[in-house]
Order: C-alpha cells, then sequence, then structure tokens
C-alpha cells in the first residue's frame, strides 16, 4: 500500500481531536483501518463518550523475543482564544512548516510511527523476529485518561515489551527520562468567627500562607539526576473562605511537584508533610512517577546510532530529559522495559496558537524509527539481542 507520512500527517489533523472533549474514536478508527491492511492485528477499545484506544499489533516469528513498543496519542489540547494565521484543522503548509493543532503534539509523531510499523511489515513479510505493537490512546492531555483506562481495563491486550518509544515532540532528540508528577490537595482547618472579632477564630487562610511560604523556599536535598536534575514544587491554585466578613474556617491549595526518579513519591509525600507540619492535610490526586532508561542500555544506543544515521554528527545526538510526564508514566508499571521519549515536534510550538512542525523532521522521524524496529524487531536485529529492565525508573 502507498503511504506518504506527510500526506498522512494532514489527514490526521483534519480530525478535531481537542480534549475536552476528545472524541478520538473516527481518528482512531481511521488508523486502525490502515494498520489492518498492513496486516497488523488491531484492537479497538472504546470508553467514554465516542473515545478509543488502538492496539495494534504485528506477531513475530520468535514468540519468546518480546515485542517493541510504539506509543502515541490521538487527542490535542483546545485551541485558546487567539486568532490562528492558518486554520487549525486544514493541515496547511508553508515554508516548510505544516500548521494545524496537533501537527507538533503529536499527530506527526503518530504517522511516522504508522508509517514505521507499514515498513516493517513490508520488509519481513508481515513476519518480523520481534513483533511490534503500535498504542494509540485517547486522553493523554487530561491526565492520561485513555492510557490508565487501558491498563486498568484492557491490559491483555498489551501484551509485553522488550522496549518502548513514546513519540511526543521532542525535535528528533532522544530523551532517555522524564519527570514524574505528584499532584497534591492540601487542606487547612480553622475556626470561624466574625471578622470584627477575629481572635476569637482561627483564620484557617493565614495557616494555608505559612505553609505557602514554606513551599516557595523549599529547597530539595535530593541527588540531581543525570539528565532531568532536580525536582521541583510549586502552587498553582488557592481557595478559601466564603464571605469577606467571616474569619475563614478552611483554606485549600494544590501544590505541584515535579520528581525526577532518584526516590520513591511516598518520600517525596513523606518529606512535604514534614516540612508543612499537622496543620496541613495532604492527599495526592495525580501520582505518575519518573521514567529514567541508562544511556548505555543496550536499545538507547541503537536509538542513538539510528539518529547518527539519518541526521549525521548533531547535538540531536545528546540524549536530554524532558520536565513534563507522558503516558509512558502509565504503560512503564505494566511493561517495566527501557523507555525512550523521541518524536519530530517542536517542543516549542506544541501547546501554542500558529502550532506547526517541521516538513523535514517528519520524514527523518519516519526513517529513524523505521531503522530502529528493523534493527530491533527484524532480520538484521542480533539474536543475542535480550530484553533489558529500565535501570532506575519509576
Amino acid at each position: 500500500m502507498m503511504f506518504d507520512v506527510i500526506d498522512y500527517t494532514k489527514d490526521l489533523i483534519r480530525f478535531d481531536t481537542t480534549n475536552p472533549p476528545g472524541e478520538e474514536a473516527a481518528c482512531g478508527d481511521f488508523t486502525a483501518r490502515t494498520l489492518e491492511d498492513a496486516g497488523f492485528h488491531v484492537e479497538r477499545q472504546t470508553f467514554g463518550s465516542n473515545r478509543m484506544n488502538v492496539v495494534a499489533t504485528l506477531a513475530g516469528s520468535d514468540a519468546d523475543a518480546e515485542p517493541l513498543v510504539l506509543s502515541g496519542h490521538l487527542d490535542t489540547v483546545p485551541l485558546g482564544a487567539a486568532q490562528w494565521s492558518y486554520p487549525p484543522f486544514a493541515a496547511e503548509m508553508a515554508d516548510g512548516r505544516l500548521y494545524g493543532r496537533g501537527a507538533s503534539d503529536m499527530k506527526s509523531g503518530v504517522a511516522a510511527m504508522i508509517g514505521a510499523g507499514l515498513r516493517l511489515a513490508a520488509l519481513t513479510g508481515g513476519r518480523p523476529r520481534r513483533g511490534m505493537t503500535i498504542i494509540l490512546t485517547s486522553g493523554e492531555e487530561t491526565g492520561c485518561a485513555g492510557a490508565l483506562h487501558l491498563v486498568r481495563e484492557g491490559a491483555a491486550l498489551l501484551g509485553r515489551a522488550s522496549a518502548m518509544i513514546v513519540g511526543e515532540p521532542t525535535a528528533n532528540i532522544v530523551s532517555t527520562a522524564h519527570k514524574g508528577a505528584l499532584f497534591i490537595s492540601a487542606k487547612t482547618s480553622g475556626v470561624t468567627a466574625h471578622s470584627s472579632c477575629p481572635d476569637r477564630g482561627v483564620n484557617a487562610i493565614y495557616k494555608a500562607s505559612r505553609a505557602i511560604a514554606k513551599i516557595e523556599n523549599y529547597g530539595f536535598t535530593d541527588q540531581a539526576h543525570p539528565v532531568l536534575g532536580s525536582p521541583t514544587i510549586n502552587v498553582g491554585m488557592v481557595s478559601g473562605g466564603l464571605n469577606v466578613n467571616s474569619v475563614p474556617d478552611q483554606a485549600s491549595f494544590t501544590i505541584d511537584i515535579r520528581t525526577n526518579a532518584m526516590k520513591e513519591h511516598q518520600c517525596f509525600l513523606d518529606d512535604l508533610a514534614a516540612c508543612l507540619g499537622q496543620d496541613v492535610e495532604l492527599e495526592t490526586f495525580t501520582d505518575m512517577p519518573a521514567i529514567s532508561t541508562p544511556l548505555d542500555a543496550p536499545f538507547t544506543v541503537l536509538a542513538l546510532s539510528a539518529l547518527r544515521e539519518v541526521l549525521g554528527n548533531t547535538t540531536q545526538g545528546t540524549p536530554q530529559g524532558l520536565p513534563f510526564f507522558t503516558d509512558a508514566s502509565v504503560f512503564h508499571q505494566h511493561y517495566h522495559c527501557p523507555v525512550l521519549i523521541l518524536g519530530p515536534g517542536e517542543p516549542a510550538t506544541m501547546h501554542e496558537t500558529d502550532e506547526y512542525c517541521f516538513v523535514h523532521r517528519i520524514e527523518e522521524a519516519q526513517e529513524i524509527y523505521t531503522i530502529i524496529a528493523e534493527r530491533w524487531c527484524g532480520r538484521s536485529a542480533p539474536s543475542s539481542a535480550v530484553r533489558e529492565r529500565s535501570g532506575d525508573g519509576a
């Protein structure tokens, strides 16, 4: 079958999958039919209102060789209020750039992964030595909803994995790690009273403000990660009180800790609780582990080799870490395998008005994925290649 990765990216952009509400089912079915036509076995997992995860598998000839997983998401963030210079779902090209919502985050990556899957199927007659699984999720932009649903309700569809690539925007720079996230709800309590007699009450907002001041000056003593650096902390929302003339007896705020894979999340939570004291009640509402794959892992070495082959000796061959989390935080807890984040999108334009991706990066990504897939899965993969687990992730 004929497949043009740029035209396919355009096709994906033309599906409006802004999240909320998402409604990725039509886009998901489009990708599923493409993969089915190439010989992949495809499972469609529907959930919510018009939402779909796609799991496509190309079986390997060696039953003991665990597959390579390529993963991306189909949803995009909303458009925002600003006027776009190019219609966000028209997929127009100008000056070597492809414009549209999702052009970078991450329909270009999805198209390149599908293109690589089709090439692997053609190169191996539909039967590589090591299989390939392509996972396309819905709801990534709102807390990895699709990935979580897939792991909780459809884990049997995922099978096993020897290694995984997540195609988030990295401008084709290999990322061997990304930070995790702890989203925490903090609450303080007091005693209400008339505001003309504040000494008769206990002001919960004052308690919260003292806690927030501690967070502003919070110092992480943890060892820095080689590519992720140190953890970060931020207070994102504050609320409290019911009216101007009462001493507030309730206040709350949210805390966002971006973790660096150097210790367990419970340790971060325990340290924060000790700092803030008993006046602050903490409850975690999002817990996404950090991901870290060793720089000398065979899969990392292979990916860097593929980059050099396609791009030459450029700074894109220097591994980096990412400050945000991805679906890998969810899937790593199922697969426990090496994970790399590598995709053609421009990090500087994701989520922005006039989002774009350089056309040449999409073509390069398809080539990079194909080389990795052929050498890890196909005829040229070394027979001694074994499954390697991540060293210090999650």
